[in-house]
C-alpha cells in the first residue's frame, strides 16, 4: 500500500490500550517541552500519577490531545535514527482559559502538585536585581488584578460554571490564584508548585508571581498560600524542537498511528530538583531526576553553558545566515565564540560535582546532532529576558574578577544586531519588551550601529549596564564582528 493510500489508525486509549491514572498533577503550559520532559518523567515513574494539563495562550494543543485521550508519540531523535514511544501520563487536556476545570481540580485532595512551563515572560517580573518582584504595572497584570479585586467575595472568585466562564483573566498567576482560592475554600490541603522554566531561582520567581498577585487582592488568601503552598525550584534540560508535518508523517509510517501532536526530542535529558512536596510526588528519580539541597550550582551550569550558548548562536547564527543550532556550530567563527563564552563561564562554576569538562563535551555532541533541527529563530524569542539570566551574570562575575567581560558582551552585541536586522527587514520582534525595542529602533534608525542606539537598546535590557561607557563602547565595537 502506498503512502498516498495508506489508512492509519487513530491514536486513543481504545486503539492503544493505556489505562488512565488518577489526576494527581495539574500542569500549566501544555507545550512540546512539558511533554518531552515532565510528562515523560511521570510516565517513566509508572506509579499512578496522572496529569491534567492546561494550555497557555492557544487551545490548539488541548484540542488535539483531547481527541487522543491525552496520548501522543515521543520521537527520540538520535544521529543514527529515530525511536518512538507513546506517552500516557497526560489523562486530561484543557484550554488554559477553562477556570472552572482548573478550580475543580485544585479543590480535590488527590491533586498534590502544580507544575509550570509558562516561559520567563509568563511570570511578569520586574527587571531588577535582587529578590524577584511581580510587575504590578504590566498591562495584563493590571487588567487581571482589576478583575480579581472586583470578583473576590467570600474567599472565592466564582461559585458556578457560568461565573468561572465570565472570569476572563490572562496570566498564569491570576489563574492559579483563582484555583488556589478554590482549594482553600474546599479544605485547604497543602500543595506544591513546581516551576520548570529556564530562569534563575524559578521557584522563588513562581512564588513572587503568585503571592504578589494574591497579596494585591486579599491578605488572608496570600497568608494561606504562604502557609500551605511550597514552591519547588528546578533545573531542566532537554532540547525539544518544533514538530513538523514531516514528523507527523514519520510517526504514521513507522507506528501506524495518525498522531496529530507528536513531540520530537533528543536522547539527553536532565532534571535537578530542590524543594519540599508536602502532598507527595511521583518517583521521578526512577527516570533519572536528581534531588538536591542546593540547586544553584546546577542551575548556573545549565543557564550559562547550555542556554547561554544557545542564546549566542540564536543571534550570531542568524546574522551569519544559519537556521539551526547544528548549522551555527558548524560555522568556525560561531564555534569559537561559543568556546570563548564557555571559557568565561567555566571560571565561575567551581563547585564540586558539576563535571564542567564532561558537560561541555556532551553539549557539543548534542548541538552537533544534525537530525535535531533546533531553530535559531525559536530560541531567539524573548531575547532581552533571556540575556538577563544568561549573559549578565557572567559579565558581572568577569568584571569582579578584573576582566573586561568581552565574551559575555558578545551575546548582547549579537542581540543588538539581530533585533536591528529584524526591524530593518520589517519583521516583528518576538520579545516581551518588543514595544520598547521597536520604539528605540524607530527613533534611532538613522544612526544604525551607533553608540547612541546601542546604549538605548542596552537600557531596555539593563539600566545599570547602559550607564557604563566602557561596556557600551565594547558592545558597539563587537556589533561589527558578525558580518558574513
Amino acid at each position: 500500500m502506498s503512502a498516498q493510500t495508506a489508512v492509519f489508525r487513530e491514536l486513543n486509549r481504545s486503539t492503544y490500550p493505556a489505562p488512565k491514572s488518577e489526576v494527581r498533577i495539574v500542569h500549566i503550559g501544555l507545550g512540546a517541552f512539558h511533554r518531552a520532559h515532565q510528562a515523560w518523567y511521570t510516565a517513566q515513574a509508572a506509579d499512578g500519577w496522572g496529569i491534567a494539563a492546561f494550555t497557555g495562550r492557544s487551545a490548539t494543543a488541548a484540542n488535539e490531545l483531547a481527541t487522543q485521550d491525552g496520548l501522543y508519540t515521543l520521537i527520540r531523535r538520535e544521529a543514527q535514527g529515530d525511536s518512538f514511544e507513546v506517552i500516557d501520563s497526560i489523562v486530561a487536556a484543557h484550554d488554559g482559559a477553562d477556570l472552572n476545570a482548573l478550580a475543580n481540580l485544585l479543590a480535590r485532595p488527590s491533586v498534590a502538585l502544580v507544575s509550570l512551563t509558562i516561559t520567563e515572560a509568563g511570570y511578569k517580573m520586574l527587571p531588577v536585581a535582587g529578590e524577584p518582584e511581580l510587575n504590578l504595572e504590566d498591562p495584563q497584570v493590571r487588567e487581571d488584578l482589576a478583575i480579581l479585586r472586583d470578583r473576590f467575595e467570600g474567599g472565592v472568585f466564582a461559585k458556578s460554571r457560568s461565573e468561572f466562564e465570565s472570569l476572563k483573566v490572562q496570566t498564569a498567576a491570576a489563574r492559579l490564584v483563582v484555583g488556589l482560592s478554590a482549594r482553600r475554600a474546599a479544605d485547604g490541603w497543602p500543595l506544591s508548585v513546581v516551576s520548570c522554566d529556564n530562569l534563575p531561582e524559578n521557584g522563588l520567581v513562581a512564588r513572587a508571581s503568585i503571592l504578589g498577585l494574591a497579596r494585591a487582592v486579599d491578605a488572608d488568601l496570600a497568608a494561606w498560600i504562604e502557609e500551605n503552598v511550597s514552591f519547588v525550584a528546578t533545573s531542566i534540560d532537554r532540547i525539544t524542537p518544533r514538530t513538523t508535518d514531516a514528523d507527523r508523517r514519520t510517526v504514521a509510517g513507522e507506528t501506524g498511528f495518525a498522531d496529530a501532536s507528536p513531540v520530537v526530542t533528543e536522547p539527553f535529558t536532565s532534571w535537578v530538583i530542590a524543594g519540599e512536596f508536602p502532598a507527595g510526588r511521583p518517583a521521578w528519580e526512577k527516570a533519572g531526576a536528581k534531588f538536591v539541597a542546593d540547586l544553584q550550582p546546577f542551575e548556573r551550569r545549565k543557564l550559562w553553558l547550555l542556554n547561554g550558548a544557545h542564546t549566542l548562536m540564536s543571534f550570531a547564527g542568524q546574522l551569519r545566515g544559519h537556521a539551526t543550532v547544528a548549522q551555527a556550530l558548524a560555522d568556525q567563527r560561531v564555534s569559537d565564540w561559543v568556546e570563548e563564552f564557555w571559557d568565561a563561564a567555566q571560571r565561575h562554576l567551581t563547585e564540586e560535582g558539576l563535571d564542567i569538562t564532561g558537560y561541555r563535551a556532551s553539549l557539543r555532541e548534542r548541538f552537533e546532532n544534525p537530525r535535531i533541527e533546533h531553530l535559531l529563530e525559536q530560541i531567539a524569542m524573548d531575547g532581552s529576558i533571556k540575556l538577563a539570566a544568561r549573559a549578565l551574570p557572567v559579565y558581572q562575575a568577569e568584571r569582579e574578577a578584573g576582566r573586561d567581560g568581552r565574551a559575555a558582551l558578545r551575546l548582547i552585541a549579537a542581540w543588538c544586531e539581530q533585533v536591528c536586522a529584524q526591524h530593518a527587514a520589517g519583521k516583528p520582534i518576538a520579545d516581551a519588551n518588543s514595544s520598547a525595542l521597536e520604539a528605540v529602533l524607530a527613533e534611532d534608525a538613522a544612526s544604525y550601529g551607533s553608540g547612541a542606539q546601542t546604549k538605548a537598546l542596552v537600557e531596555v535590557l539593563d539600566t545599570e549596564m547602559s550607564q557604563s561607557s566602557e561596556a557600551i563602547e565594547m558592545i558597539d565595537d563587537l556589533r561589527q564582528s558578525f558580518a558574513q
